[in-house]
């Protein structure tokens, strides 16, 4: 009995080794994939950072001009036949006619008649009161606005003066007025004024909403465009070392003195310092040092152009 346990048992034991040993092997084999995962857990260390990349982009050149509007070319009307009296006023104040539209009816000695609007554009004042005299010598009946034109006029120093030519596009804000209105440069004065220093310069603007003569407005005149790097105004730290940008390359900073020029809609051109494509640090700050270990995360937004 005691040899045939024995017998019995020892099946049992050779495959409990054998299961023993395998297990053994599986935990060999484990090893080096866990030591193979050990530099990914060392990757995602490092405080998380908001990058992107810095990209081309062109920065328009703007000389920015205040003033105020004054019309530039005003038509007074009167009546051509003395002695006549106002029976109807058709157009007042304010409105916008067009050319050969009628104003104002009259009758006179020599029968009725009636007054018209020699060019379109838009009546600044209107003395026309039914029952009033009309007269040749008289107060104008209407001044109108030739075609609505207006030059917003404004004073710039003379270091922009060179900048600055004859039918250069303009965006111009009128107080008032809910858009910007396209204009062109139409005149830049030759001389300047000894005490200020400032030269007057005509920004030309036409529209087909109603426009207030004396209204103050500010005028964007694009004198030309630079063309470079690209990056957020964030992005930017200064410093008593200078301009720098901080950039992530293989997970670590680096602080890159630079260059700046024009700014543009919450960006700024970077002439020297960067290279298209660099890992820039969205929001620059003095909490990141030169070598420290980062673990960058790209902006929402490029991601989503992506």
């Amino acid at each position: 009995m005691s040899m045939d346990s024995a017998n019995g048992h020892a099946p049992r034991l050779f495959r409990r080794s054998v299961s023993i040993v395998a297990l053994a092997a599986l935990c060999a084999m484990a090893q080096p994939a866990a030591a193979a995962d050990e530099p990914e857990a060392d990757a995602i260390k490092g405080q998380a950072v908001t990058v992107l990349k810095a990209t081309k982009s062109c920065f328009p050149a703007i000389v920015e001009v205040s003033g105020f509007l004054i019309p530039r070319d005003e038509i007074s009307i009167r009546p051509d036949r003395p002695g006549a009296r106002v029976t109807d006023v058709m157009a007042d104040a304010g409105e916008i006619v067009a050319q050969g539209q009628t104003l104002a009816k009259l009758a006179g000695p020599e029968g009725g008649s009636t007054i018209t609007a020699p060019v379109a554009g838009l009546v600044s004042s209107s003395t026309a009161v039914i029952g009033s005299p009309a007269s040749a010598k008289g107060e104008a009946l209407f001044t109108i606005i030739s075609r609505s034109e207006f030059d917003l006029v404004g004073q710039v120093p003379t270091r922009n003066l060179s900048q600055l030519a004859v039918n250069q596009t303009a965006a111009v804000k009128i107080v008032g007025t809910a858009d910007d209105i396209e204009g062109r440069v139409r005149r830049v004065s030759a001389t300047v004024e000894p005490n200020s220093q400032l030269a007057n310069v005509f920004v030309g603007v036409s529209s087909a909403k109603r426009l207030l003569s004396n209204a103050s407005g500010r005028a964007m005149i694009k004198t030309g465009e630079s063309c470079g790097i690209s990056v957020p105004l964030t992005a930017v730290l200064y410093s008593s070392a200078g301009t720098v940008v901080q950039v992530v390359r293989r997970q670590t900073v680096e602080t890159k003195r630079v260059e700046v020029g024009l700014m543009n809609g919450g960006n700024v051109e970077i002439r020297e310092g960067l290279q298209e494509g660099d890992t820039v640090v969205a929001r620059a700050g003095a909490l990141l040092r030169e070598g420290d270990t980062v673990r960058p995360v790209v902006a929402a937004a490029e991601s989503t152009a992506k």
